[in-house]
């Protein structure tokens, strides 16, 4: 009984503090942040006692939310500022989304006055067609003007709005042609390349490697990078890698003797005194303890080693200008490195994770142009952290 006699109280406290909220944000003006609370709660049960706080609430803030809305849409039908279009479109759409987030919980009672609760709904397809034609013109309008300026970011501005017109009314003129021709015309176009300024020959893959942008994941709505010039395309900027030098070290083996020790368990021994008897114990017999050894092993240790450094320049081109914009130099280094040994001894003395080494063998060292190719994929990532952290336009 006092559990059950709990949860009621529970519950209740749970129930007023949803009706306070309810209420400050009617106090507030928060008129849909109310009407969502209140329909929230009556969703289950709506004709419980209970629940008719939030009846009360939600009539009186739909009325307020109603009232608020048509004048604020017309005070900006009489400004007539077409730049207000969007915002009178926006109403309608609200005051007929909220009569429909309210229509199934109708009929809703208010048990005291013996009545059902009021909501006077208006049927407001009229309006949401006509703001949204209107809309649609001005938008339609303003972008195919912004279309035609010979800056970037108008064009850019000329898609947003044709891309906000389809998803307000799809298929409205020509507006997806002109959207094609919007995003191409809005788009930074960077042409990449390499320049070897080094010695040696850059290994074809390598430069294909970095010059293959699919594999970066860079392209953005509004920047397009491009290894192989197009015809149809004007580029406004470049981007160079330009390789600066190349260093290969020579093949080196490097050789370490050393020797290691360990104490093993080998059976068992009986105990002596300092006098050399027989340690025994209480019931006379002999004391066995556990025997140990030492164990020795000499280790010959060959190291393979080869390294590589690239360095090398990325130089950002306006081609409007034939400027640089910014350059940032970059070192990338990899190295080659293999561990084998032999033994002379018990190899058991050596630490578990060595073991692996006295089954290696010689392996045969990666000619130059591998290793070059190979400190070209840190080379790789270093260039997609320099393209990400530093873009073209600012």
């Amino acid at each position: 009984m006092k559990k059950i006699t709990f949860l009621l109280s529970f519950l209740f406290i749970i129930s007023a503090c949803g009706v306070k909220k309810t209420q400050s944000m009617l106090s507030d003006g928060d008129y849909d942040g109310a009407i969502n609370k209140a329909i929230d709660n009556l969703r289950t049960k709506k004709d419980a006692k209970g629940k008719q706080d939030y009846v009360y609430l939600l009539e009186e803030a739909f009325a307020k939310a109603k009232e608020r809305d048509l004048r604020n849409v017309d005070m900006l039908a009489k400004d007539a500022n077409p730049a207000n279009l969007e915002r009178i479109y926006n109403a309608y759409l609200n005051l007929n989304s909220r009569q429909e987030r309210i229509r199934p919980l109708l009929p809703l009672q208010l048990l005291k006055k013996g009545r059902e609760a009021i909501f006077p709904f208006d049927n407001y397809s009229d309006q949401i067609v006509n703001s949204k034609n209107a809309l649609s013109k001005y938008l339609y309008d303003n972008a195919t003007v912004l279309l035609k300026s010979k800056n970037k970011f108008d064009i850019r501005k000329s898609f947003d709005d044709m891309d906000y017109l389809e998803s307000i009314n799809p298929g409205y003129k020509d507006v997806r042609n002109l959207m094609d021709e919007a995003k191409f015309k809005g788009t930074d176009f960077v042409s990449v390349y390499t320049k070897n300024q080094t010695n040696m020959i850059i290994p074809k893959r390598l430069q294909d490697d970095l010059l293959d942008f699919s594999t970066f994941g860079l392209n953005d709505k509004w920047t397009v990078y491009h290894s192989n010039k197009q015809k149809n395309v004007v580029y406004d900027y470049g981007m160079i890698v330009n390789f600066r030098d190349i260093n290969v070290s020579p093949e080196q083996i490097k050789e370490k003797e050393f020797i290691k020790e360990k104490q093993i368990k080998d059976g068992m021994k009986t105990l002596l005194d300092s006098n050399g008897n027989v340690v025994k114990d209480s019931l006379g017999h002999a004391i066995k303890v556990d025997n140990f050894k030492n164990i020795r092993v000499n280790i010959y240790e060959f190291k393979q080693f080869k390294s590589c450094q690239v360095t090398a320049k990325i130089d950002y081109i306006d081609f409007r200008n034939n400027q640089l914009i910014e350059a940032f130099p970059v070192t990338s280094e990899f190295i080659f490195e293999h561990i084998y040994a032999t033994y002379n001894g018990d190899r058991n003395a050596c630490d578990d994770s060595y073991m692996g080494y006295f089954n290696k063998r010689a392996v045969q060292f990666p000619n130059n142009e591998q290793m070059v190719y190979d400190t070209g994929e840190d080379l790789k990532a270093k260039l997609k952290g320099i393209i990400s952290q530093n873009k073209f336009r600012r």
